[in-house]
């Protein structure tokens, strides 16, 4: 789940507006971030199995709670904002089959529901108690089941903080493509693309159907949300580019003729000792001309707790953000500049904005 793609942008809208101050904000921000998280617990992935998408489901009852908090709402106006929350939570994910742009709305819409559902409840409008324990409720329409202990939900609130176990999302494709991106950085930074031959990477079984195969296919990238999920596409993308950022999943990114040709140098072979799911590792091994064989690893994914971010990681994609969205590097560095002190009293983005 992508919870920080819709706490955040809830909290801050809903603090500018309303008159949050940035203590309330980054208050709003855990509580709804953890609320997301343990959501996330009781069921466990009986919401995808069900054809929901949990980010946007479980997104618009963390924001809920997150707007909440930040606006310092009373204990039945919350119950009201979750009760309201669960008949604006939506997404199905059908994006799969084409590739489509629904599942990039996702989070904005949850981000959206759960703020208006706060707002609503904040107003004097009432929303079921039993939202997620009753028989029409939030489980049994989103997972196809009725759960009958929520400890995972409640249990330890307050003292325990799964949000703790996150990870920072350093690319904007699938989490366990990642590691391979940073080997391929790392390969790319000492080798030219034109001398080698063939990258072969070490793959957990269960990566396959999603990332690897049809092998062609994923070498080949037809159009910009697929390359999200190919794995050659990403790794030739880190190596020829340097990096990969939003601006590397358009249409037209993923017809490059250097980055293609390099992909289709790009195979796997199952490794039976993978740890996958337990952990996201990176292996690639590079043939280049004369038979030289040049190996790169990633022993976990970087943003989470094995490895945290550096505050430059998280600098650099803030800026190719930026700059994806339409700002050139002045105001990119500007936007960089005022984020810094944005939580130091009143939230105010106009200079943002710009």
């Amino acid at each position: 789940m992508h919870a920080g793609a819709v706490i955040v942008p809830a909290v801050m809208a809903a603090c500018e507006r309303h008159g949050g101050s940035g203590a309330d904000a980054l208050a709003g921000m855990a509580v709804g971030i953890e609320v997301m998280c343990r959501l996330g617990l009781v069921a466990p992935k009986m919401v995808h199995k069900a054809g929901f998408h949990p980010t946007a489901v479980f997104g618009a009852m963390g924001a809920a709670a997150a707007v909440a908090r930040a606006l310092r709402l009373n204990a039945r106006q919350i119950v009201d904002a979750f009760g309201i929350a669960g008949s604006m939570a939506s997404g199905i994910i059908e994006y799969l089959a084409e590739g489509t742009s629904t599942k990039r709305m996702h989070a904005g819409w949850a981000a959206q529901s759960g703020l208006r559902a706060a707002l609503l409840a904040r107003a004097g409008f009432s929303g079921p108690r039993t939202v997620f324990e009753g028989v029409h409720g939030f489980f049994r329409g989103f997972a196809n089941t009725l759960p009958h202990d929520f400890s995972a939900l409640t249990g330890d609130f307050g003292s325990h903080w799964v949000a703790r176990a996150l990870a920072f999302k350093l690319y904007p494709c699938g989490t366990m493509t990642h590691p391979y991106i940073d080997c391929a950085r790392r390969l790319g930074a000492k080798l030219k693309a034109d001398d080698v031959v063939e990258m072969v990477c070490d793959v957990g079984e269960g990566t396959v159907h999603r990332l690897w195969e049809p092998l062609a296919a994923k070498q080949a990238p037809n159009n910009g949300y697929a390359g999200k999920f190919s794995t050659p596409y990403c790794i030739a993308t880190g190596f020829v580019r340097g990096n990969v950022g939003l601006a590397d999943f358009t249409d037209a990114a993923v017809q490059e003729p250097a980055v293609v040709a390099l992909a289709g140098k790009v195979g796997y072979r199952i490794d039976p000792d993978n740890p996958y799911p337990k952990n996201f590792t990176g292996h690639i091994r590079a043939t280049l001309r004369g038979g030289r064989v040049v190996e790169e690893r990633q022993p976990h994914m970087r943003g989470g707790a094995h490895e945290p971010l550096t505050r430059k990681d998280i600098e650099t994609k803030f800026l190719l953000n930026a700059r994806h969205g339409g700002y050139d590097d002045a105001r990119a560095q500007a936007a960089l500049k005022a984020a810094a002190g944005v939580f130091g009293g009143r939230i105010d983005l106009s200079a943002l904005r710009g």
